[in-house]
């Protein structure tokens, strides 16, 4: 299986509205992420452009509806045609949510959490086998944002995914705005969980702004809307993140009220910036 080709870097995931601007200046990113499902169609405007942008950028392919943690078989076309999607751009890095998506031969069109019980370890691992085995590569994993934990869960989830890339030979993608999430949410440590995590394997970082709610007792709900620029504690905790594990390639997502260019690329710069002091401190620390 191929490994990551990519390993350090900013980028954006790619919106069609910007177009003409990334390509006018592609240096002002060092890679772009689309979600693998838009793309599932064989021609149009869509793929115009991604040829383009493939053609100066390294390709991120994120796919949000494989239903890698659902108690179904994958769905056949599905896999088909993220198959042929890889083949047609060979990406550097692939990636997937660990979520559900189906039910009774139903797509649900969202990311729905799982149960961290052996009996789905062992179902996710042999779905992230078969996708692994069909696309010839590793894949990444994504943690997901959580806003309950279920009675019937035997494993925190950061052990869950630690034994899911042990036993399947898969990497993670590591969002940082879904890990403060759900240890907000669920009451979980994060310094934890970094700890549990095989820090290694992990392929590519996601960062992406959230939303908070008050709720009846007081408190606050944290929801990964995507919708705003990357908060201030996410950045504190990609810094910490980059000082322990070194450069990861970045993704900033912005999914709603998605802003112009030229603001997308300054979340970029920041994250840039990031990587650039942490380069410079752990050589510095050598």
């Amino acid at each position: 299986m191929h490994y990551f080709p990519l390993t350090r870097g900013a980028g954006v995931g790619f919106k069609p509205q910007h177009f003409e601007a990334l390509l006018a200046n592609t240096s002002a990113v060092d890679l772009v992420e689309i979600h693998a499902e838009n793309y599932f169609g064989e021609g149009g405007v869509l793929h115009y452009q991604l040829e383009q942008l493939q053609a100066e950028l390294p390709l991120s392919i994120h796919g949000v509806g494989l239903s890698l943690g659902g108690a179904e078989a994958l769905n056949p076309q599905h896999l088909r045609q993220l198959q042929r999607l890889c083949e047609r751009y060979r990406p550097a890095l692939v990636s997937e949510h660990l979520a559900w998506a189906f039910s009774e031969g139903q797509f649900l069109a969202d990311l729905l959490p799982v149960v961290y019980s052996s009996e789905v370890l062992d179902r996710t691992v042999d779905h992230v086998a078969r996708l692994q085995d069909t696309l010839g590569r590793r894949i990444l994993i994504e943690n997901p944002a959580t806003y309950l934990t279920f009675a019937q869960s035997e494993l925190p989830e950061a052990e869950f995914l630690a034994a899911l890339v042990q036993r399947s030979g898969c990497g993670l993608l590591l969002d940082l705005n879904n890990l403060l999430i759900s240890c907000h949410n669920n009451g979980g440590r994060v310094d934890s969980y970094l700890q549990t995590i095989p820090l290694d394997d992990v392929g590519e970082v996601h960062l992406a702004g959230h939303s908070v709610k008050p709720v009846a007792n007081g408190g606050t709900l944290l929801i990964d809307d995507h919708g705003s620029a990357v908060d201030s504690a996410t950045w504190a905790l990609y810094s910490h993140f980059l000082h322990i594990a070194g450069s990861r390639p970045t993704i900033i997502e912005w999914d709603n009220d998605v802003p112009c260019w030229s603001r997308l690329v300054q979340e970029v710069d920041v994250a840039r910036a990031c990587l650039l002091e942490s380069d410079r401190t752990r050589e510095a620390t050598r």
